[in-house]
């Protein structure tokens, strides 16, 4: 199987500066999208950190690991990027008083033949689009998200809730963070959408399905969302990131990897 991925940000029509960054690493299929939080630019700063740090780092990783390593592996290995990540982007924040209280969202995901292995912090949301269906495979981190566990709120209420933009865990906000990770599936012609906020509160679900069935490549479905977020109010910075999966399933590897220190 190989996924094709494309990345795009925008600022948005409502704010002239740009706190999302994304990367991606196509030889080892790694994609990260992170949305920033603090005053001045501190949540630009955030953000890109996070993105630099896990592309270069958990890429490093992936290409000497190869097919080696086990699914397992791969998830110690996000794991021990992210919260080397998060610890640099707290040290940052409590060492220049300008970046104090900064910290990032984040999604971070790894292809790997039929299967892909996902990482999140935050409310920046990964989907699924199969067969015409799209299913949102990441689950928000946030008080709206709680308050609709909960049954205070229907997810229809949800749409027009204040607290929409209040998160329950951040990456750098504390000495530690909690990377919540899943395994799906990835067949032929699978199409994952990783975004920030400044997409899904602009787009319902069937507005997001809509837009990416009418474009062929990823590089216009990746304009037109951003175009269709903008058209609907572009109330915060957009960021997209687009893999599409074909071809066929390799064998899976039977030997086991791990270069780091214990």
């Amino acid at each position: 199987m190989t996924i094709e991925l494309h990345a795009a940000v925008d600022p948005g029509r409502a704010r002239s500066n740009n706190e999302d960054s994304v990367a991606t690493d196509d030889a080892v299929a790694l994609a990260v999208l992170a949305d920033g939080m603090g005053g001045y630019n501190a949540g630009e700063v955030a953000s890109n950190m996070a993105t630099s740090f896990i592309r270069s780092e958990l890429g490093r990783w992936l290409r000497e690991a190869s097919s080696q390593a086990s699914d397992a592996e791969v998830r110690r290995a996000m794991d021990i990027c992210v919260d080397n990540a998060n610890r640099a982007i707290f040290n940052a924040a409590n060492s220049n008083p300008q970046y104090a209280g900064m910290g990032t969202t984040l999604v971070v995901a790894v292809f790997r033949d039929n299967r892909v292995l996902l990482g999140h912090v935050g409310d920046s949301r990964c989907y699924r689009l199969r067969e015409g269906k799209l299913q949102q495979i990441t689950r928000d981190h946030s008080l709206l998200q709680e308050q609709i566990d909960a049954g205070l709120i229907t997810p229809e209420q949800a749409a027009f809730s204040a607290n929409k933009n209040l998160v329950t865990r951040a990456v750098g906000v504390e000495d530690t963070v909690l990377l919540e990770t899943h395994q799906h599936d990835v067949q032929h012609g699978d199409v994952f959408l990783m975004c920030s906020d400044g997409l899904s509160d602009m787009l319902d679900d069937d507005g997001i399905a809509q837009v990416l069935q009418q474009h062929d490549s990823l590089e216009s479905s990746t304009r037109a969302l951003i175009d269709a977020a903008n058209d609907a109010g572009g109330k915060d910075n957009i960021s997209v990131i687009l893999g599409r999966a074909s071809g066929s399933v390799s064998a899976p590897a039977s030997r086991s990897w791990w270069p780091f220190k214990r």
